[in-house]
């Protein structure tokens, strides 16, 4: 499978280190060709160093993310989930953090974050706020949390370039995410919207080798797929057995308050494992979205490869997340950098 017709995944590595080469030498991120971020924003490695207003940030960021991980793994599949709706929504601006009646943090599809997240986030920003009074993003922080918390459950560690600035406004009704049964035709719409494509897509799902759903996202494929008024006949008989067991119709809990495991195979354990393409593979998949991948050919492709070959999914995650970090992000003058991560600056 090759990006845009011209990168080979097994460069994916060389790539990685030519960016983090470029900026160490002062080099802007969009100097990097088709690497970048698909907004091409001027984001650095380093940025608050190079500023010399707040040189330890990662320090400080990865002690705290790693004192919340030892005590709940689930933090690593939490932290994605906030990064990614961030990120998809409105752009990498911290707008989910913002509290309100109406805000995006209060939109059904960002029920699974829960309140532990925001808490970590509250300390983490605390804590910088005592070091460095005025100077990172909550924005900023997002993004080096999970790449924190990744790495503590496998993932690989990624140059996270910072510079963003946190958005004014934080709206329910734009959190307008694609449905888990979606086609992988119209996922890929999605993800192309954004200004990332294929690989982006396939590799950003695989995400779901860890965390849980509600419910109510897959009845449609347990019971009632396509309004046939029967299960997905794609879905594997004995997950299928397992998952109506877990999410059953007539139960005393509504179904948006039952869960279950998106990869089965890992469980509680919240570890980074390309085990979900290998589930997709087997007709395991918890989504009808993740299942979707084996009908486009360059999706199916590059599941036969990331299933295959650890490393190479861990450095396709590497990339693609940071491309994800500079959708639509804010700097220079645009945005704030929040006080408190919760609300608006006073001025």
């Amino acid at each position: 499978m090759r990006r845009e017709g011209f990168l080979c995944i097994s460069v994916l590595g060389v790539a990685l280190m030519m960016m983090m080469s470029l900026d160490m030498v002062g080099v802007k991120v969009e100097a990097a060709t088709g690497l970048l971020p698909p907004a091409k924003p001027p984001l650095i490695r380093q940025y608050y160093k190079k500023l010399n207003t707040c040189a330890n940030v990662e320090s400080f960021v990865q002690f705290q993310v790693k004192k919340y991980w030892d005590n709940n793994r689930a933090l690593t599949p939490k932290l994605v989930k906030l990064l990614y709706t961030d990120c998809m929504v409105n752009g990498c601006d911290a707008s989910i953090l913002l509290d309100g009646p109406q805000s995006e943090k209060t939109a059904p599809q960002n029920s699974g974050v829960g309140p532990g997240v925001y808490l970590v986030i509250d300390v983490i920003k605390r804590v910088l706020e005592a070091r460095c009074p005025g100077a990172v993003s909550c924005a900023d922080i997002i993004h080096l949390a999970t790449r924190d918390a990744l790495k503590l459950s496998g993932a690989p560690s990624y140059p996270v370039l910072l510079g963003r600035r946190d958005g004014f406004e934080s709206n329910a009704a734009s959190v307008k995410l694609p449905s888990p049964s979606i086609s992988w035709q119209s996922a890929l719409a999605f993800f192309q919207s954004k200004g990332l494509d294929v690989q982006d897509m396939t590799t950003l799902l695989g995400g779901h080798t860890m965390g849980r759903t509600h419910c109510s996202y897959i009845l449609d494929r347990l019971y009632n797929f396509n309004n046939t008024g029967k299960p997905d006949p794609t879905m594997n008989k004995s997950l299928l057995e397992s998952l109506r067991q877990t999410c059953p119709l007539n139960n005393t809990k509504r179904p948006s308050q039952q869960v279950a495991f998106l990869n089965p195979d890992n469980g509680k354990d919240y570890n980074f494992t390309n085990s979900y393409y290998k589930r997709v593979l087997a007709n395991k998949s918890v989504l009808g979205v993740d299942q979707q991948l084996l009908y486009g050919t360059d999706t199916k492709e590059l599941t036969d490869e990331f299933a295959t070959y650890f490393e190479e999914f861990r450095r396709s995650f590497a990339l693609s997340m940071t491309r994800m970090g500079g959708i639509q992000v804010l700097t220079g003058n645009k945005g704030e950098i929040r006080k408190n991560c919760r609300v608006r600056n006073k001025s």
